[in-house]
């Protein structure tokens, strides 16, 4: 019986820190590893991504990046409302698009948008933003418990993981359901370290889910090399190098933006 995962969110083309996540989840013993969707985005080499998810048996959801991507549309569907973010993000999806292979593009796809299955006793549902829409930015500080419960109960789910916002976070609704974002592997999370996150998923003895996030140390000096390499612009090997965000940051709430203050 299935009774721990890892949940890899957001890899953003970050291989380096993907191929230590498997390594450290491996270590750790989990029975299985899933990515939550969006490999491409942000970093270098697209192609370097898919090696990794396959050698190591990762099953994958498709975000909105990889459906973008598969389909070669037009952007990212990434949901920003601000001039500026969406700037970025063309020029990272257009790096990404330009850069990954027939194949993989295929393989994006191919994925499903959800995956559900028993952990112990818990149903649990996977997918990119919610479970509602592929690119829905659920926050920490905007996302009430009756709606979360709400949520759970419209998907017939006692655990939803999700990630696309970038911060992790967890939880705790009544009748042992959970909501959890996983967090991402693809850049830090607007707190001034370099390190990036994935989620292991477990079901203790007395039935209970335990939600362990688990820092991730990769070599960011190399990846930020590779993005300069690439001609990637500045503020995204900034944010590598520092641990702030330098994009996307109109779409934090107050509440996550307050804690993210250099």
């Amino acid at each position: 019986m299935t009774i721990r995962i890892a949940c890899l969110g957001g890899i953003y083309n970050n291989y380096l820190a993907l191929e230590v996540a498997v390594r450290d989840a491996r270590r750790r013993g989990v029975d299985a590893m899933y990515c939550l969707g969006d490999m491409g985005a942000f970093g270098p080499h697209p192609d370097r991504v898919f090696p990794l998810l396959r050698d190591n048996d990762v099953l994958c959801v498709q975000g909105n990046y990889d459906d973008s991507i598969g389909n070669a549309l037009d952007d990212c569907q990434c949901g920003y409302t601000d001039p500026r973010d969406n700037h970025f993000a063309q020029i990272s999806y257009d790096y990404t698009l330009a850069n990954t292979s027939a194949e993989h593009r295929a393989f994006l796809r191919s994925l499903p948008k959800e995956r559900r299955f028993d952990l112990g006793e818990l149903r649990v549902l996977l997918c990119h933003g919610s479970p509602r829409k592929v690119n829905e930015f659920l926050w920490e500080s905007t996302c009430s418990t009756h709606f979360l419960e709400s949520l759970s109960s419209e998907h017939s789910a006692d655990v939803i993981a999700a990630t696309h916002t970038g911060i992790k976070w967890h939880r705790s609704l009544a009748a042992n359901r959970h909501f959890v974002n996983v967090g991402v592997l693809g850049r830090p999370e607007n707190d001034g370290t370099t390190n990036v996150w994935y989620t292991i998923l477990e079901v203790i003895e007395d039935g209970n889910l335990q939600v362990t996030f688990v820092p991730i140390e990769y070599d960011h000096r190399r990846l930020a090399n590779e993005m300069r390499d690439e001609g990637l612009p500045h503020e995204f090997i900034e944010a590598v190098l520092t641990g702030w965000w330098t994009t996307c940051l109109e779409v934090l709430p107050a509440k996550e933006r307050r804690r993210g203050v250099a």
